[in-house]
């Protein structure tokens, strides 16, 4: 199994691309949509990225799979899966976040909040084959609660559930979020893996300006994640988390990626003068 990764500066997100060696069958895993804030533009930079090393590679994706409906980039999974010709998946209880963000938004005419707009849903526990792969949806609620971890073979991919031993663990503000669901997820479920598997994680936010980090162990998490060790007590971590994410600014982009990460990243319809609109709803976190 190869692992391709790609670092989007801007969001300090990492997207990678997975595949057999033999057979070049292969998914992505977290892609992103460039989106720029100030022009209130996208733009498919990150997306090229991702297709040149598909087709240099002579690769065959057959899945885009998000860990879960990100609050601080917009994902790139219809996108790319258009250009792939692949199909999108996303772990089941993606509904609830549907749910909750729909009237938000004011989405109630436009979206229908059944995950239809994914080709898959997986539950817990459930596969995607993707050629001579197979990954395995583990459901890792608490950053919010349709977070999924994505296993393949020694590896797990765990989006905002658990980052690089010195940064610790994903936020657990976000509407039905929980930090006690966070600790059950890591604790309980991602600890419970051999101590060699490797974790890639979906961000890395470089602390003390260190080099990029991306890839480590469920041993090294165990022993050294500085918000949740092996040895942590579940109150001590959910107390400690409640207060940390009290003094979080709300991501830059949360109300302009969770519109359309809901949608699987696919951008406003038109209108009948050929214009694209964003909603930003006023008060909401007031």
């Amino acid at each position: 199994m190869k692992v391709q990764h790609f670092f989007h500066d801007k969001t300090s997100t990492l997207t990678y691309v997975v595949w057999d060696e033999a057979t070049r069958d292969a998914v992505v895993i977290d892609p992103v949509l460039d989106f720029d804030d100030a022009a209130v533009s996208f733009s498919e930079r990150a997306v090229d990225e991702v297709v040149g090393v598909v087709q240099a590679e002579g690769l065959r994706v057959h899945w885009v799979l998000d860990t879960h409906a990100h609050a601080d980039h917009v994902t790139g999974a219809s996108a790319l899966a258009l250009r792939l010709g692949a199909k999108t998946a996303m772990g089941s209880r993606i509904t609830e976040v549907q749910a909750f963000f729909t009237p938000v938004f004011g989405l109630e005419d436009v979206l229908v909040p059944d995950g239809s707009q994914w080709d898959a849903l997986v539950p817990d526990g459930g596969e995607v084959i993707a050629g001579s792969l197979t990954l395995r949806a583990l459901h890792t609620p608490g950053h919010t609660p349709a977070c999924t971890t994505w296993q393949l073979e020694d590896a797990v991919f765990t989006g905002d559930t658990m980052f690089m031993p010195d940064f610790g663990t994903g936020r657990c503000d976000f509407p039905n979020g929980s930090a006690s669901d966070l600790y059950d997820s890591i604790h309980e479920r991602l600890y419970a893996l051999p101590d060699a598997t490797r974790v890639f994680v979906g961000h890395d936010y470089q602390p003390g300006g260190r080099a990029l980090a991306f890839e480590t162990t469920i041993g090294a998490c165990k022993e050294s994640n500085k918000q949740l060790r092996a040895t942590t007590p579940r109150a001590d971590f959910v107390k400690w988390r409640a207060e940390r994410d009290a003094q979080l600014a709300p991501p830059r982009l949360l109300f302009q990626s969770i519109q359309l990460n809901i949608d699987a990243g696919r951008l406003p319809a038109l209108d009948d003068k050929g214009r694209r609109f964003l909603k930003i709803p006023v008060g909401v976190l007031e």
